[in-house]
């Protein structure tokens, strides 16, 4: 197939690229800079979708990056960098001649509200209580189309865990240190997907004519917390893992807004994602930890 990935030059995109290409489809870009088997976002606007059989959208600023102040300058370049992005390409798709036979689109399990004892699937409710669920609510209506003659799939990613990038980059030397531990009372849920599997759903759910319609992309180990992860990533490096770090520390660093995000967290259970016959490779998050650091 060929494939057109909206902001694949970043974590998800490299994976899911690299992913594509092993098995023998032909990727090209969406991206800020022109390149090689890459377009920039202007000529999509200018010239239209160019020819292929899929698109996938991973285009977004970073959320939890602790250099930016969480601000109404930032919050608004959270929200247009996406739904900027995925109005382009639907609106691309729209008027294609020939419509691809896909459209991904990657939001996030913030749609659904935290909890310690909800447990949520692909059809529970959500997205109308904060900030973040009211951009994921946006986020997925900008990317529907109207019609039947091309297959829309959303997945709902949880906290990604890979090599070189993701959640991991930030913790790994505190945790390295033996300073590492949980975040806030640690009783918080943590639905987590290793960077592997995000890319194998993605690229199963262009594969699989009969996906379609809303996956968490999450692993099937969720019941894992904050605690039961910090632990975890302890175990996998050797190194103890037992310093809390203080909520009043993160709403610091993030704003108290955005420190929602790690204070607390949602039971999320992929059970259409597995129903749609993906096989994770990462079930575990033991065995996703000593993946991800060795």
């Amino acid at each position: 197939m060929r494939v057109l990935v909206g902001g694949g030059s970043g974590f998800i995109g490299t994976a899911l690229t690299r992913l594509l290409k092993a098995r023998g489809h032909e990727v090209t870009l969406v991206s800020r800079q022109p390149g090689p088997a890459r377009i920039t976002w202007e000529e999509l606007s200018n010239s239209g979708l160019p020819s292929c059989d899929a698109v996938v959208n991973l285009a977004g600023e970073n959320i939890l990056n602790p250099l930016r102040r969480w601000n109404e300058a930032f919050q608004k370049e959270v929200l247009t960098s996406r739904l900027e992005t995925t109005q382009m390409l639907a609106k691309a798709i729209t008027k294609a001649p020939q419509p691809p036979q896909a459209w991904i689109l990657v939001t996030g399990v913030a749609y659904y509200q935290p909890s310690l004892t909800a447990e949520y699937d692909e059809d529970s409710p959500g997205g109308d209580f904060d900030f973040f669920s009211n951009l994921v609510t946006k986020w997925e209506a900008t990317a529907r189309l109207p019609g039947e003659s091309t297959r829309q799939v959303v997945v709902r990613s949880g906290v990604v865990l890979g090599h070189g990038g993701g959640a991991i980059g930030h913790m790994l030397l505190p945790f390295r240190l033996g300073l590492g531990g949980p975040i806030g009372s640690g009783h918080q849920f943590f639905p987590w997907i290793h960077i592997r599997d995000l890319a194998g759903i993605l690229t199963h759910a262009l594969e699989a004519n009969h996906v379609q319609g809303v996956l968490n992309g999450v692993a099937p180990a969720f019941t894992t917390t904050n605690a039961d992860f910090a632990q975890a990533l302890g175990a996998a490096l050797g190194r103890p893992a037992f310093i809390p770090v203080p909520s009043t520390v993160v709403q610091a660093v993030f704003g108290r807004e955005r420190a929602t995000m790690l204070l607390e967290g949602q039971k999320v259970v992929p059970r259409r994602t597995l129903a749609t016959g993906y096989q994770y490779s990462f079930p575990e998050l033991g065995a996703a930890l000593k993946e991800v650091v060795a």
